[in-house]
């Protein structure tokens, strides 16, 4: 009998990766409010480049 696929398993990564990639969205738009903000500051924040 060959195995068979676990769906709810696949569909509960995949709904937390599309969380996690939503957050990482919200993130990225609040930082560049922030620096659209704050541009008198002397020092540019350090972009910490999200590898995913």
């Amino acid at each position: 009998m060959l195995a068979r696929d676990n769906y709810s398993y696949k569909k509960y990564q995949k709904e937390l990766a599309r969380k996690k990639k939503a957050e990482e969205k919200k993130q990225r738009k609040l930082d560049k409010k922030a620096i659209a903000a704050a541009p008198e500051s002397g020092q540019a924040p350090v972009d910490q480049g999200v590898s995913g």
